[in-house]
């Protein structure tokens, strides 16, 4: 059986040099540009694969070269828009441009600083920064899939039982298979015990490093004056989907909250990005009862705004084999996908994304949930 890491490097491997653009290309004259569409780049790391190797490998995005290059082609290609601008269509104003993208970035590590916010800034193309607002400025320790990988990595441990089986844990392409199925397994565990099973992983593979990985508030409050926009991404980055009902406000209005005191209301508080992907009715909810006005899950695709679940919005992760003509052809595939004659989306009309309270009969509806995503 051909394996699906296989397919994936062969598939990037197509989109490399001129047959890619041109593939690419003969991808978006049948998808045109239909009115209002709306592609969203989901980002997380930008960095060396040698720098901070103690975090979690699977989230690096790009290297800054392979970035750089990335946004050379969205600058000839699409028109690349601020999240106020795609605020602004929603609300009925202003309209997008044709073949309008938005760029994201999930979590506020400290290389968005470092490299991402850099080439952004001099290529003049805007982004959005979704923070998890529990993080910054928090003591040494970092997310959870981070600090499992970093014990798993550092660890003299070569034979581990663990709650998805023994791991073979010598050679490095082992460790991160092993972190992988291991992060995987806790995603979809309740979010309580999750965290207190990563703990006790941890504690029993040695420990993990310990050191700042997310932004501080002072470096997102000079990040906002420059004219990135800072969105909520929860307060600790739970899964929503795995956690009490009652605690969602906490984790989503919460949030917003915490950014709007923090950077004296530059924050773009009614925009959110469902963190890992983790999104259901209930969640959908939270944020139509908070006032929230968009969001953003990791369902691949493209939106159409004015007919798109405006709490429910799609994007493409970038992965670390993105090339540039393969971003092209995703963000050209899936405008033909979910916007050809027959496939139109909701209408922002019907009930904005929310779930009815309750059937006809009375009873609960069911609850739809998203399950996450390997690359989220």
């Amino acid at each position: 059986m051909i394996g699906t890491s296989l397919v994936r490097r062969s598939l990037a491997g197509v989109f490399e040099g001129h047959a890619g653009q041109g593939v690419a290309a003969t991808l978006e004259r049948l998808a045109g540009s239909p009115p209002g569409a709306l592609a969203v780049l989901t980002y997380h790391r930008i960095d060396e694969p040698t720098e901070r190797s103690w975090l979690y490998p699977f989230l690096l995005s790009a290297t800054p070269a392979a970035f750089e290059r990335q946004l050379a082609m969205l600058a000839d290609h699409f028109q690349p828009v601020a999240l106020g601008d795609v605020l602004a269509a929603h609300r009925g104003g202003r309209a997008l441009p044709r073949r309008a993208v938005l760029l994201t970035f999930d979590d506020a590590y400290l290389d968005f600083r470092d490299h991402a916010w850099p080439i952004l800034r001099r290529a003049g193309l805007p982004a959005t920064l979704f923070v998890p607002s529990a993080y910054p400025d928090a003591p040494a320790g970092g997310f959870w899939w981070d600090r499992l990988w970093g014990a798993v990595a550092m660890t003299s441990i070569r034979r581990f039982d663990s709650p998805v089986g023994p791991l073979d844990l010598g050679a490095e392409p082992r460790r991160r298979a092993a972190a992988r199925a291991l992060v995987e397994h806790h995603k979809g565990l309740p979010h309580d015990e999750a965290m207190a099973s990563v703990e006790r992983l941890v504690a029993r593979l040695g420990g993990a490093p310990a050191g700042p990985t997310v932004l501080g508030w002072d470096d997102l409050r000079s990040l906002a004056a420059a004219g990135v926009a800072i969105a909520p991404h929860s307060r600790t980055h739970p899964l929503l989907t795995q956690v009490h009902p009652g605690r969602l406000p906490e984790e989503t209005t919460g949030s917003r909250l915490d950014l709007e005191r923090q950077l004296d209301g530059a924050a773009a508080g009614t925009v959110f990005a469902y963190p890992a992907g983790g999104v259901d009715d209930r969640a959908v909810r939270a944020l139509a009862e908070g006032g929230f006005e968009l969001a953003f899950t990791t369902r691949r695709g493209v939106n159409r705004i004015g007919r798109s679940d405006p709490l429910r919005l799609r994007r493409i992760n970038v992965g670390n084999r993105a090339q540039p003509a393969l971003i092209r052809a995703q963000i050209a595939f899936y405008t033909w996908r979910y916007h050809r004659p027959g496939t139109e989306q909701p209408s922002r009309n019907e009930n904005r994304g929310v779930p009815p309270v309750s059937s006809s009969d009375g009873k609960k509806p069911p609850v739809r949930q998203q399950r996450p995503t390997a690359r989220d």
